[in-house]
């Protein structure tokens, strides 16, 4: 099975770079061993956000990912925040 590469756009870098070592640790984890892997495994979104796919990373974050299936690409949007508070 072929994974899916993984891209951050510019403020999904901003957020990571704001989660602490450990966390930061947890999202390389959650993204190689299982979004990489089943992109489609995230809660898929509604209203505004809808296209979009959510993943737990914490209690009041989560990874907010879109999903490009042409070029099997997941672009992260956001990793800190609850749906960009």
């Amino acid at each position: 099975m072929k994974l899916y590469e993984i891209r951050f756009t510019r403020e999904a870098v901003r957020d990571f770079h704001r989660l602490t070592p450990k966390l930061q640790r947890k999202l390389r984890k959650i993204l190689s061993q299982t979004i990489s892997r089943d992109p489609y495994c995230g809660k898929r979104l509604v209203g505004d956000l809808a296209g979009f796919f959510s993943y737990r990373l914490t209690f009041k974050d989560r990874i907010v990912y879109s999903i490009e299936e042409k070029s099997r690409t997941i672009f992260v949007h956001r990793t800190r925040t609850h749906y960009g508070e």
